[in-house]
C-alpha cells in the first residue's frame, strides 16, 4: 500500500527485516572488544545522536506548519531509525555471551587471530569472531563462516580445505595468536 495518504503519526517505527534479531535459540558469542563496540554504539545513539535529533525536530516543529517542513519530516524519520537501532542493540546485547580470550595459543578457538597461507603462497590473517561483529575490513570473520569452521580446533601446520562456489581452496595454518598482530 502506498504511504502517500497516511499521516506521519500513523507510520510505524518498528524495525524492518534488516533490524530483526537473528533467530536461533543458542547463545550468541562475541569477543570483549566486539561487545564494547556495541555498547559504545548504543551509548552514542542514546546520549548523543537521539538528543541532537530530538532538539532538531523540536526546533523544526516550532517553525509552524509541519506538513511541508522538510527538516521536521526528516528529523522524525531519523528519530524513528535511531529508536529502532537502540531497541535492536538493547535486545541483542541482552542475548550475547562474551567469550574471553584463551591463554593457550596452540589451537584455533573463538577469538583467535589465525594466519593462513593459500596454495600460491599468499598469506592472510583473520580473527574468528561472532556473527554480530564480523567485518572483513577488520579481517574479522564469523565463527559460522566456512573458513572459520574449517579452522576451528586446528593447530599450526595443519592443512584445511574450504569448499567455495568456485571450487575448493586449500590453506595451511601458519600462526595462531590470541593478541592482535
Amino acid at each position: 500500500m502506498s504511504k502517500a495518504f497516511i499521516r506521519e503519526d500513523e507510520l510505524t517505527d518498528e524495525p524492518g527485516d534488516a533490524e530483526a534479531l537473528p533467530s536461533g535459540s543458542g547463545p550468541r558469542h562475541i569477543t570483549p572488544e566486539g561487545f564494547q563496540r556495541l555498547e559504545q554504539e548504543l551509548d552514542r545513539l542514546w546520549h548523543t545522536e537521539r538528543p541532537r535529533v530530538t532538539a532538531m525536530v523540536s526546533a523544526a516543529a516550532a517553525e509552524g506548519d509541519r506538513s511541508e517542513n522538510a527538516e521536521y519530516i526528516y528529523g522524525k524519520k531519523r528519530l524513528r531509525e535511531i529508536d529502532a537501532r537502540i531497541r535492536y542493540l538493547s535486545r541483542l546485547i541482552e542475548r550475547l555471551t562474551v567469550v574471553p580470550p584463551r591463554s593457550d595459543g596452540d589451537r584455533v578457538f573463538f577469538g583467535a587471530w589465525v594466519t593462513i597461507q593459500d596454495e600460491a603462497g599468499a598469506e592472510v590473517t583473520y580473527r574468528i569472531v561472532g556473527p554480530d561483529e564480523s567485518d572483513l575490513r577488520r579481517q574479522a570473520i564469523s565463527c559460522e563462516s566456512p573458513v572459520a569452521r574449517a579452522l576451528l580446533g586446528k593447530r599450526v601446520g595443519d592443512r584445511v580445505t574450504v569448499r567455495r562456489p568456485k571450487g575448493p581452496a586449500d590453506f595451511q595454518i601458519k600462526k595462531i595468536s590470541y593478541t592482535s598482530p
